[in-house]
């Protein structure tokens, strides 16, 4: 008899919900509707907003070429210079940020006009660092290796460091450890979501007990990605996939238990269907 475990946590988080929910509930209202980006980072969920209509703003130059409408901010959050560019160009926002988004703009808005060089915890090109980047009075430095963190150098000898909503904490613990080590006047606020932390260590509680994982969500998912690795840390035969189209049942035949999570911006209909269709084949 095959075992299935399916993750507590798989789906979507509080701020993706609220940010999905808040594109639909503006559908109703009419008119001309954008995200900046897309909402979320889902195929699926991306792809049926476009066919009621709403479009994707691409970048701060895409602004001048769009029609007056309403623009959503999506849950990652933007810089303080997308908002004015918004507004400078005759658009109602509809602000989705994160509200553990929002908080870290607080902070390094704070913290730097106080003079402190702020250093992220994060991916440089992930949508959330960006913007949390354009709320620094002074160019924040963004650190996501350990050759970074090493090579970390700063003229300020006070620093304050944030991390990437959705970075793994063993990883920003580990290089918060190395760049303090560099004797700066540190100040560190972890700012990972406790939704990420959870989701995390679950993950990593069932694969250390599966014989195969599978990881629904999308490839260009952040926090997808990071539950992919932790997973494969620990049970080999992992598998990231999309939607059960993309999943290759041969492969899990010899398995005897299957475990299953799912990144923050899955939705829930995609995870049953998986879940069921794995039940049912086994």
């Amino acid at each position: 008899m095959r075992e299935v475990i399916l993750a507590r946590s798989a789906g979507f988080c509080f701020g993706v919900k609220r940010a999905v929910d808040m594109v639909y509930d503006r559908i109703k209202e009419g008119g001309n509707i954008y995200t900046y980006g897309p909402i979320i980072h889902n195929d699926t969920v991306v792809k049926d907003l476009e066919e009621k209509g709403v479009r994707i703003i691409d970048g701060e130059e895409d602004i001048k070429n769009r029609e007056p409408g309403t623009v959503i901010i999506r849950c990652h959050g933007v810089s303080r210079r997308v908002y004015s560019l918004l507004e400078e160009c005759g658009m109602k926002t509809v602000d989705a940020t994160c509200p553990f988004v929002l908080k870290i703009h607080r902070i390094v808005e704070e913290k730097s006009k106080a003079g402190e060089q702020i250093v992220i915890i994060g991916n440089k090109d992930h949508p959330e660092v960006q913007g949390i980047m354009g709320w620094c009075e002074e160019p924040a430095i963004v650190i996501d290796t350990e050759e970074q963190a090493k090579n970390f150098a700063s003229e300020n000898p006070d620093i304050h460091i944030v991390s990437q909503t959705t970075f793994q904490p063993n990883k920003f613990n580990s290089l918060v450890e190395i760049i303090s080590d560099k004797r700066y006047n540190s100040n560190i606020s972890n700012t990972i979501c406790n939704a990420t932390e959870v989701r995390q260590k679950e993950a990593r509680e069932i694969a250390a007990k599966a014989d195969a994982m599978i990881v629904i969500g999308g490839s260009n998912s952040s926090n997808t990605r990071k539950l992919y690795e932790i997973a494969c840390k620990e049970c080999p035969d992992t598998f990231l996939i999309g939607s059960v189209e993309e999943l290759d049942f041969n492969k899990l035949k010899e398995a005897k238990c299957i475990g299953i999570t799912a990144g923050a911006s899955t939705p829930s209909n995609i995870i049953q269907e998986v879940h069921t269709s794995v039940r049912r084949e086994f």
